[in-house]
């Protein structure tokens, strides 16, 4: 059975997630540890539980989800998967973290590229992965049918929606993709996002302001 663990590190309050199941391979996503404290929350966690971490993998690449990608590549010796569109992306952290008080920021290097035509397979688990842009240009949601889990990134919260003020974002594009890619998927399924709690399709479709029913904006 598929198992998450979830943790929230660094200032913008990043939910970073750990799946694995009863094989104890895992993945992580987004890992948002930066500071020593908060690597070692991760690595104890690893370690008690005797995981094997397999991969590293972005849904998108703002500061705030690629904090711990150097100390995770480095530590687990992890490939890092993301979306080319990404690519970018990932780059021009290193141009602006130490404006955000992040003048220790390693960058990291994508390892492979994956698409919404790809697979993630992990012990004896596999996710589905679906492209979902307009927070990011090479946004991607991943997610397992028989839990209901879905890594969604920052593209759909509790009540509200992805900002798409950033650089490659786009407004009309991102609620699109979720209606069409989000909301096609089964309405029980658990939605986990970048940041907050998490949520359901359900509850989204009926009350969210933003794509919901009652959409206002």
């Amino acid at each position: 059975m598929l198992q998450l663990k979830s943790f929230t590190f660094n200032p913008f309050m990043e939910n970073t997630y750990l799946l694995y199941d009863e094989t104890r391979e895992a993945v992580i996503f987004d890992p948002g540890c930066f500071e020593k404290y908060e690597q070692k929350e991760l690595s104890d966690f690893i370690e008690n539980e005797e995981l094997e971490l397999k991969m590293l993998i972005n849904t998108h690449c703002h500061i705030d989800h690629v904090l711990g990608n150097a100390f995770v590549k480095w530590k687990y010796g992890v490939p890092l998967y993301l979306h080319q569109k990404e690519q970018p992306v990932l780059k021009s952290v290193t141009s602006y973290a130490s404006n955000y008080g992040f003048a220790g920021y390693e960058e990291s290097h994508p390892d492979y590229f994956i698409s919404e035509t790809d697979r993630i397979k992990f012990g004896n688990s596999s996710l589905e992965i679906r492209f979902v842009p307009g927070h990011s240009p090479g946004h991607l949601v991943f997610f397992h049918q028989e839990t209901g889990i879905c890594i969604a990134g920052d593209t759909l919260f509790q009540g509200s929606i992805g900002r798409t003020d950033l650089p490659g974002g786009d407004h009309d594009t991102l609620l699109n993709a979720i209606r069409t890619e989000m909301f096609s998927l089964p309405d029980t399924t658990k939605v986990y996002p970048g940041h907050g709690p998490m949520t359901n399709i359900a509850f989204e479709k009926e009350h969210n302001p933003f794509v919901g029913k009652r959409a206002r904006f």
